[in-house]
């Protein structure tokens, strides 16, 4: 909240009569607002249910071994052991799909697995409860300790889903619904994207909606928690952000078609905003590309994809190395800052070069 507190006083500033403060010679409008969404991807492996126990175990196990090196242990295996266990079985499961009775080979490799999980699963309890129990035994601080038993009970919690989804689609052969699906076991606000588009049908990661005025700014943005229930819902909360930073709303608003409902056409409608939005409709379109300022603003929408690509690729990165939604939200909202100084940048800098060119 701060952070987008400091982007809208500096686009308060550019859009208001202190631009000269900052050496612009004109104000910098909003009245144009073209939108877009994406997918930020999250630093994941592609979700195979199996990978999943693969990863739950090695967790587990490599916590384990720590509280063990500190002398707090509990009767059973080195740790080492299950970690090649299960390495193995990955192996196993990997190589079983080239077999002719490759669907019989996975359900018995998978069915060792789950009695592996079990076994590892018994034992990580108890060396959360010996932990909590004992941690000031060993020459770690409270917080530390807590910061183990806690990665240790994110896994266990997950755990019996993760077996659940993967039993349902290995020996059930049935599908498990998007909305139910664990895609991380580090993760959990990961939602699955359909994109639809080449090389990328699905991707794995959070909705990034981004609106930008003419010039380039980015005057608004989120980052979704929750699977988004419609690209149209996020344009009609935008607006009221907007109204609410800037005291009037766009002049005109421009987006693909994936942002078209009669909701949408209704508001912009009561507002005086003008309708730049693709129709989904055939024949809607057809006799909006006869109006020029529609024609106008679609152009110049096609932009905006890369400016959203601009944003991901220099700004952020192909994929965010922060864990947790909070943490990928406030990184986000930085690479806006920083992406909106820039721009301003570059406009003071053509400026000058303008001016240098008339003298």
């Amino acid at each position: 909240g701060e952070i987008r507190d400091l982007v809208n006083v500096l686009l308060g500033k550019v859009a208001g009569e202190t631009h000269g403060e900052l050496g612009l010679e004109a104000e910098v409008g909003i009245e144009v607002l073209l939108v877009d969404t994406t997918c930020l991807k999250a630093n994941i492996h592609f979700p195979t249910d199996w990978v999943l126990l693969r990863d739950g175990v090695r967790t587990l196990m490599k916590a384990v071994k720590l509280i063990r090196r500190e002398g707090l242990k509990h009767r059973m295996e080195e740790p080492e052991t299950f970690l090649r266990e299960i390495n193995r079985l990955s192996m196993e499961m990997t190589q079983s799909r080239r077999s002719p009775d490759s669907v019989k080979r996975r359900k018995h490799v998978f069915r060792r697995m789950k009695r592996l999980v079990k076994v590892v699963r018994e034992h990580a309890t108890r060396y959360v409860a010996l932990l909590k129990a004992q941690w000031g035994e060993t020459p770690w601080t409270e917080a530390q300790a807590r910061q183990i038993w806690r990665r240790m009970e994110g896994v266990l919690d997950q755990l019996p889903a993760a077996v659940r989804q993967a039993h349902e689609r290995l020996i059930g052969r049935r599908l498990v619904p998007n909305e139910e699906k664990i895609l991380s076991l580090y993760e959990p606000d990961v939602r699955v994207i359909v994109r639809g588009k080449a090389g990328a049908e699905v991707e794995f990661g959070n909705t990034l909606y981004v609106g930008e005025q003419q010039d380039g700014l980015i005057v608004d943005w989120k980052l979704l928690r929750e699977q988004s229930h419609g690209d149209a819902m996020l344009l009609d909360e935008s607006l009221d952000r907007i109204h609410e930073c800037y005291g009037r709303y766009p002049g005109v608003a421009g987006a693909d078609r994936g942002f078209d409902r009669k909701v949408t056409r209704d508001c912009l409608e009561e507002h005086h905003i003008f309708n730049g939005i693709c129709p989904r409709s055939v024949t809607r379109l057809t006799d909006r590309l006869k109006d020029e300022g529609f024609v106008e603003v679609q152009r110049r929408r096609a932009q905006t994809e890369g400016r959203i690509a601009i944003l991901k690729n220099n700004f952020l990165g192909p994929v965010l190395r922060n864990k947790g939604f909070e943490s990928r939200e406030r990184e986000v909202a930085w690479a806006v800052v920083t992406h909106n100084l820039w721009v301003l940048a570059r406009m003071l800098r053509a400026q000058e070069k303008e001016r240098r060119k008339a003298a």
